[in-house]
């Protein structure tokens, strides 16, 4: 029967030979990253940022967004953002919140609905409240910064401190550069983004167990070869799981940034971005970082094997 390899069993790269490249890759997407965030900010949906969300269809073919943001923009609503929503006869108007309280609001919404329902049918209408938004925007900041910390306990007890600073290390350059590329292309930052970071983590600290296992499994079985050798040879023994995990993991999350419509483009974007740099930080950044400290190797199970030779 036919079994399809991406990547050799017997494969022999030699990672470690470039690590320095990916330290200096990493260094630069993390300064664009912080640098981004800070100079340009994240484009909040309106889970964080407060506001009105009207989606609209037209009752007779394409949408004119122009004619609705001339309509709208005129209007004493404050900022109007209008953009084509799933389909060319699909609009999503955001507003920003109204002075006063949820009557406001709803007064605004109405106000929206009697000024465009000659031409369109309004099909939802959302308003989250400033403090509703702050307050999600701490809980969102709370969720990731509490699952960083779980995963390197849970690191901590399963191997050793070594192994739990790497991967912790592994995982901020994860969740930095996830928010760095939504700061970059201007994605919608919401709700589902918090998500997708949630689940990047736990796919990339997976990713990384992995990895970890086989280098401490190796670590006893050849205790005379160098550690860089044994990390290296590590790293090829799973590589090929690796690949094939992220391939058909991102075969499905391009599926859907295709045919999953406006609503999950954002959210699949982000997990595909985070199932790349997962598996670049697992190889070297998490594994990379272990070439610089000491590790314990555990009992001699095999005695001397000869070290191995690695492709250039």
């Amino acid at each position: 029967m036919f079994r399809l390899k991406l990547i050799p069993d017997d494969s022999s790269f030699p990672f470690l030979n470039f690590l320095k490249f990916g330290f200096v890759f990493s260094a630069i997407l993390m300064v664009l990253s912080i640098g981004s965030f800070f100079f340009q900010g994240l484009n909040l949906g309106i889970d964080f940022k407060g506001g009105i969300l009207i989606e609209a269809k037209s009752k007779f073919g394409n949408a004119e967004v122009q004619q609705l943001r001339t309509k709208l923009e005129g209007s004493s609503y404050g900022e109007v953002s209008i953009q084509l929503f799933g389909g060319d006869d699909e609009v999503l108007i955001r507003i920003q919140k109204q002075e006063g309280d949820e009557q406001a609001q709803v007064k605004v919404i109405k106000e929206v609905n009697a000024i465009i329902s000659d031409e369109y049918s309004i099909r939802r209408t959302e308003f989250v409240g400033p403090t509703i938004g702050a307050e999600l925007t701490q809980k969102g900041i709370l969720a990731v910064i509490s699952a960083l910390i779980a995963i390197m306990i849970y690191i901590w007890f399963r191997f050793e401190w070594q192994y739990s600073v790497a991967a912790i290390l592994a995982l901020t350059h994860d969740v930095v550069s996830t928010i760095g590329f939504f700061s970059i292309t201007s994605f919608e930052f919401n709700l589902a983004t918090i998500a997708a970071i949630l689940t990047i983590s736990g796919y990339s600290i997976n990713d990384t167990v992995v990895v970890f296992d086989r280098i401490r499994e190796n670590f006893r079985r050849y205790k005379s070869w160098e550690q860089n050798d044994i990390i290296n040879k590590s790293l090829n023994e799973t590589l090929s799981r690796t690949v094939m995990t992220s391939v058909t993991t991102a075969l499905a999350l391009i599926a859907i940034m295709i045919f999953g419509g406006p609503v999950l483009r954002d959210f699949a974007a982000a997990m595909l971005w985070g199932v790349l740099i997962g598996t670049y930080s697992s190889i070297f950044i998490a594994a990379g970082v272990l070439t610089y400290v000491a590790l314990n190797r555990g009992e001699d199970d095999n005695g001397d094997i000869a070290k191995p030779e690695f492709e250039e």
